[in-house]
């Protein structure tokens, strides 16, 4: 008897929490709008009603026309297809065609975002305009998602002022990038992780950086059963100056290149961290650059208080949005730098 009473108050008991639980978890009460623009009706969520093809009650996921959605669902639907592809790392234009297909999507649907973009408010007009953290959800660029660094955006740009534009039959560019990928990221050699941008218009700097991990998956082929390898790392950061000009282009020169801690990843040792490579300097160095500047530019053809769209010189997309577990760079000692030489310069 005791048994049989004790076990009729448990399911009374996960009765009333099974019915708090399906009154609270989809309330529309319990929908909390988050900073910035993107939001998510509730009513989307709950309905049990067909969706119409009103931009209000059309499915976030639907294959119509991009014309029939909001730019709200436009923009969950690009955030969707991200990451479907690996932020675009899955599609690889060297491995094969596959994915091709889902690729020319996203770039349609990008495409049609920034096509929405209104000239006075999502056409960026000084750098306060694109101010904070931004971090890289998908790119239509081939061969490696960290060419949305200025190190490589230079890198590219630098070879449009070569004799010969073309190798092999491509772009030399191209070509660069994709025996870059293939040396670096063979037999799982080096993975890209977190690719993100700050821009701080304070100082006129925009530091770009990816993670990057040595050594992730070691092993010896079909016998192997244990890691080989210890796996290292870091956040490689470039430091570049920056200046809003007219029609969102942002133009950039890098500066310098340096490393940061990633947490739960080892480095090569704590001097890495404080090591910086002065890029720019080195650069005008080079014969074959003959004393240019590292420059390059890309044109933002779309933001607002959640995505960043840019473009560079061969077209290629970016898609950037405000992170949702931002990360501390350690950017305090060099903004002191940065500001205390310009005070000099000033005097």
């Amino acid at each position: 008897m005791y048994h049989n009473h004790t076990f009729k108050i448990f399911l009374a008991v996960l009765a009333l929490l099974s019915g708090l639980a399906s009154t609270s978890a989809f309330s529309p009460k319990s929908q909390q709008r988050l900073p910035g623009s993107l939001s998510v009706a509730s009513d989307s969520i709950v309905s049990p009603e067909p969706a119409s093809t009103s931009s209000s009650k059309a499915q976030w996921f639907s294959t119509d026309e991009s014309s029939k959605l909001s730019t709200d669902q436009l923009k969950a639907q690009v955030l969707q297809l991200g990451a479907a592809l690996d932020r675009g790392q899955a599609y690889n234009p060297t491995s094969g065609a596959y994915y091709s297909g889902t690729m020319l999507l996203a770039k349609k649907k990008i495409q049609e975002l920034v096509a929405r973009a209104d000239p006075d408010i999502n056409v960026p007009k000084t750098l306060e305009d694109i101010a904070g953290e931004w971090e890289l959800v998908l790119t239509t660029v081939p061969h490696g998602i960290f060419r949305s660094s200025p190190f490589f955006l230079a890198i590219q740009e630098a070879f449009e002022f070569a004799e010969e534009g073309k190798a092999f039959g491509e772009p030399k560019a191209n070509l660069f990038f994709k025996l870059h990928e293939l040396q670096t990221c063979s037999w799982g050699a080096s993975k890209v992780g977190r690719v993100a941008q700050r821009i701080d218009p304070e100082t006129s700097y925009i530091y770009s950086e990816f993670d990057t991990s040595i050594f992730s998956l070691t092993v010896i082929p079909i016998l192997g059963w244990f890691k080989l390898l210890p796996t290292f790392g870091g956040c490689v950061v470039t430091a570049s100056k920056c200046e809003m000009q007219e029609g969102g282009k942002l133009a950039m020169t890098v500066d310098y290149t340096t490393s940061r801690r990633v947490p739960g990843l080892s480095g090569l040792g704590e001097w890495i961290w404080s090591v910086k490579v002065p890029v720019g300097a080195v650069w005008k160095l080079l014969p074959w650059n003959k004393g240019r500047e590292a420059n390059c530019s890309v044109l933002v053809k779309y933001v607002d208080g959640d995505f960043r769209i840019v473009e560079d010189i061969d077209g290629e997309l970016f898609v950037y949005s405000r992170p949702v577990v931002p990360r501390d760079l350690g950017i305090v000692e060099e903004k002191k730098i940065v500001l205390a030489e310009e005070t000099v310069v000033e005097e």
